[in-house]
């Protein structure tokens, strides 16, 4: 199974976006703490409409936490940053993939982007008068390219 990882999410609306399109997938949700907001917080569930109770949501205080229980092969992980040189277009996805992305204002923390480097893609973007994408439109391509020769 294919889960999406946000990294101290800040903005619920985006959180709960993604979260829909992790039911829409049938994928795992994975928050890792800090958040920036209440996981209560009715703005998450309203964007997530009435999917939320149909949410895998997994929660881990913190990415060492994450690491430490999940322990993921380099195979899997799949850091996305704006600045990243490879397009997430090459990769061949396995099946059981963590889609990792960071929080909505500047990213990834840089001790993850260090640890990893060799693990992050990149969205193109054609124009140079757009700095990056929305959260969960991001989150939203990247999972449809990972899942695309999985699907059915």
């Amino acid at each position: 199974m294919t889960s999406i990882v946000l990294v101290h999410p800040e903005i619920p609306g985006n959180t709960g976006a993604v979260g829909r399109t992790c039911v829409a997938l049938d994928m795992e949700l994975i928050l890792i703490h800090p958040l920036g907001f209440q996981i209560t917080d009715k703005r998450v569930k309203r964007s997530g409409l009435d999917y939320w109770p149909h949410i895998r949501l997994v929660e881990f205080a913190s990415w060492e936490a994450f690491l430490a229980e999940r322990a993921p092969r380099a195979d899997q992980l799949f850091l996305f940053e704006e600045y990243a040189q490879r397009s997430f277009y090459e990769p061949d996805y396995p099946a059981d993939a963590y889609l990792v992305f960071g929080r909505e204002t500047n990213g990834l923390p840089q001790e993850i982007v260090e640890a990893h480097r060799s693990q992050m893609v990149s969205l193109p973007m054609r124009s140079d008068k757009v700095r990056s994408l929305n959260l969960a439109n991001t989150v939203a391509a990247a999972a449809y390219q990972a899942v695309r020769q999985h699907l059915g």
